[in-house]
């Protein structure tokens, strides 16, 4: 039985970094972003690899039930039987569909979702501070917080009905951060 968390945070918020700093301290646990699995499965060669490329090459979303059997595949696939997963999911429809998928699924239990709570000024000063693209400007970020924030309060409700939201301070440095969500992921598997 695979064991899956989910970590869902605004932009800036540190989640990717979190997730791969928890990774990194425990061998049987294997951190995937939602981007990383899809450029995996295209680098595959799979039919489903190819028509993920045909959908991003043309710069359009990639369907749902695709994210979701490439997510769920890449967890079964994991060399570890803990996967963390960070950014999703971003929608309700995201969160919807692979709740749906996940009943049906005996193979990979949802144990929790974890949300980095940062306030926007922490989250603006961190992605315009670490200039990495063209996209890390005000008006870009204020569009990927909206994007974020928009469905947030459904996620959080959909997660806190079935007892496994569990919200960790991101604004610490970033060894509090990854020491308290460790911590809380040990305890979750002890």
């Amino acid at each position: 039985m695979k064991k899956l968390f989910l970590i869902i945070g605004a932009p800036g918020s540190g989640k990717t970094t979190d997730a791969e700093l928890i990774a990194k301290r425990h061998e049987n646990i294997t951190h995937y972003s939602t981007g990383d699995m899809f450029r995996a499965e295209v680098a595959s060669g799979s039919e489903r690899g190819k028509l993920i490329k045909s959908y991003i090459d043309n710069g359009n979303l990639v369907p749902i039930d695709i994210v979701i059997e490439t997510i769920v595949g890449a967890i079964k696939a994991s060399p570890t039987d803990v996967v963390v997963i960070d950014g999703y999911p971003r929608s309700i429809e995201q969160m919807e569909e692979l709740d749906k998928y996940l009943q049906n699924e005996e193979g990979v239990e949802l144990v929790n979702v974890i949300e980095v709570v940062v306030s926007e000024e922490t989250a603006r000063d961190r992605v315009l501070g670490r200039g990495r693209g063209a996209d890390d400007n005000n008006e870009v970020f204020d569009n990927r917080m909206k994007v974020y924030l928009e469905p947030l309060e459904a996620i959080q409700n959909f997660y806190e009905k079935k007892g496994i939201l569990h919200k960790i301070d991101g604004e610490g440095t970033i060894e509090e951060i990854v020491d308290n969500m460790d911590a809380f992921v040990m305890e979750r598997l002890g």
